[in-house]
């Protein structure tokens, strides 16, 4: 059924071409914070998932990282190593399985995360606080659904894409 036309499905167009555009907004802003440090983006994307990861009390070995990354082993441990020289990483021992080594971010990379998205999130903090709960509820649903929509399993076209033609 097509509702192109429909007043829902226009403001709902809306809605996703302003999700859009802020994606890019802060896609620019991760990419300023690893210039500014002299990171590869992988290891901005690294840090994030290191923390939401510790946030949520997960132990994070390096082959969980590589997958949530979507990289091979040889890239996770090119980027753990590039993190772990700058500091911003340590791996350690899991207590619990000494064999198993863990990756986990360092309280100055949190700093230096800090300084730079602090006022982003303060700015979101505040911007939530004038919603409603039921209103954030919404807002929290809409973007784990898009979330979950945008993760590479069901991201993959149903149709093999065709290479580009060479010019």
């Amino acid at each position: 059924m097509d509702h192109r036309n429909s007043p829902v499905t226009a403001e709902a167009m809306e809605i996703v071409h302003t999700l859009r555009s802020t994606t890019v907004h802060l896609m620019l802003h991760s990419a300023e914070f690893a210039q500014r440090n002299g990171m590869h983006p992988t290891d901005v994307r690294a840090l994030a998932a290191l923390m939401d990861a510790a946030r949520a009390g997960e132990p994070v070995t390096a082959g969980r990282l590589g997958k949530e990354l979507g990289l091979n082993s040889a890239g996770t441990t090119a980027a753990v190593d590039r993190l772990e020289r700058a500091g911003h990483v340590r791996r350690v021992r899991d207590p619990e399985d000494r064999r198993r080594v863990l990756v986990e971010v360092t309280e100055g990379a949190v700093a230096l995360g800090q300084e730079h998205f602090g006022p982003l999130i303060d700015a979101a903090v505040d911007l939530l606080h004038g919603y409603s709960e039921q209103e954030r509820a919404a807002v929290r649903g809409f973007l784990e659904g898009v979330r979950r929509a945008a993760a590479p399993s069901h991201t993959r076209s149903r149709t093999p894409s065709r290479p580009a033609r060479p010019r």
